[in-house]
Parts: C-alpha cells; sequence; structure tokens
C-alpha cells in the first residue's frame, strides 16, 4: 500500500472517529484508533506507520512476535494491542510482547496472566472480553459470569482497563454496544473496546475508547 493511500485511509477514519465523537459531545482524542494488523506483513504496516499510526492490533502471538520486533527497532512509540484470543500457555510470551491485551476472558487466564506479569515485572492493560450475544462459537465471558471473573482479576492485580465485546455479526450493534457501556459503568471501569470496520462510528457515539478497525485501513484482504 502506498504511503499516499495510507496518508489518506487513515486521515479519513480518524474523521469519522472525530465526527462521531463531536455527535455525542465527546472529545476526539479520547479515543484510541487500533490499526488491525493482523494477516498483514511489515511491508503493509510500514506505510501506515509512516503515515503517523502507532497503536496496531494483532490476534495471534506468533504473528505478532514475527514481525513486530523489527518494525519496532525503526519505528518508536509503537504499541501493540492482542485483541485475539489467548491460550494461557502463551501468557508470559503475549505479557512481553503487547502494551495490551483486549481477551481476558477466564479465571485460568487471569491466573496465567498474574504469575506472568509478576515474572516480566510488567503489567500490559487488560480488558476483559464479554460473550456479549451469548454467542456459543465466541470467546468471553457470559454477562451472568462478568462480576466474579472481575473481581478474580482485580484480586490478582492485573490492570483492568476496561470491557471488550465482538457483537453478533449481521445485527444492529447497538444494543450490544449500549450493554457492554452499561456493564462498565455497574462495574467501575472506563475502559470500552468495541467497533470494527463496520460499526466503529456507532461504538464511539455510544463510548467506546478504543475501536479496532482494519479493514478501512488496510484494504479487503485477499
Amino acid at each position: 500500500m502506498p504511503i499516499d493511500d495510507a496518508s489518506t485511509r487513515l486521515a479519513e477514519v480518524r474523521e469519522k472517529i472525530a465526527r462521531a465523537a463531536r455527535i455525542a459531545g465527546r472529545a476526539p482524542d479520547a479515543i484510541e484508533l487500533i490499526a488491525v494488523s493482523k494477516t498483514h506483513d511489515a511491508v503493509a504496516i510500514r506505510p501506515l506507520l509512516a503515515a503517523g499510526q502507532r497503536v496496531f492490533g494483532e490476534n495471534r502471538v506468533q504473528e505478532a512476535a514475527a514481525k513486530w520486533p523489527e518494525l519496532r527497532e525503526t519505528t518508536s512509540g509503537v504499541a501493540l494491542h492482542l485483541i485475539g484470543q489467548l491460550q494461557s500457555n502463551k501468557a508470559e510470551e503475549a505479557v512481553a510482547l503487547f502494551d495490551a491485551i483486549h481477551a481476558v476472558d477466564r479465571p485460568s487466564l487471569v491466573g496465567a496472566l498474574a504469575r506472568a506479569m509478576d515474572r516480566a515485572d510488567r503489567r500490559p492493560a487488560c480488558f476483559v472480553q464479554v460473550n456479549i450475544g451469548d454467542e456459543p462459537q465466541k470467546g468471553g465471558c457470559l454477562v451472568a459470569d462478568l462480576p466474579a471473573l472481575l473481581a478474580e482479576a482485580r484480586s490478582a492485580e492485573l490492570p483492568v482497563a476496561g470491557l471488550m465485546c465482538i457483537p453478533p455479526a449481521d445485527i444492529e450493534p447497538a444494543p450490544y454496544f449500549a450493554l457492554l457501556a452499561r456493564l462498565a459503568r455497574d462495574h467501575g471501569v472506563t475502559g470500552l473496546s468495541m467497533g470494527m470496520s463496520g460499526d466503529y462510528e456507532t461504538a464511539v457515539t455510544i463510548g467506546a475508547t478504543h475501536v479496532r478497525v482494519g479493514t478501512a485501513l488496510f484494504g479487503e484482504r485477499a
């Protein structure tokens, strides 16, 4: 992707975020844009780095470990977010590599992350993923299990930054975003990781603090 294309796409997404924020009476700079670079190689990522984007999201520990150390050597200020499911046996690698982890969804992972953070003396921000549509094929804790999981995460001294969700596909997402926002308020957390390429503007109007945008920045995958 040429640098001009990357700059144009990045500017368009940022402007849409800013417009949605203004509609909701929010400050545009209160929303973190995470460029979802999963499946994209370094050649595709560099134009966005050159255009000024510094926060990126990856789904897999192994994929991120293969491409980001070299990219970080040549670009300062990069923050890396793990937005995919995390196996407990990968907790140590994830803590070493990522600045935020968006899919804390079960007690066993809480324990693995807490131990890894203590060993590494490094504490990436953690978002508890909620299975907001109660979909068996998706990760995330059930809404009914959220209080217990949050209590466990706090007891383990994980730095809980907020909640994360992926609403059901092909259904109006606004009610699901509103439910996540209410759950966050009820449980005293401020971060809301919600909204992707097709619905991030809606998410921003409902309170998203982090939006995860891939296709709108990188184009359709082959």
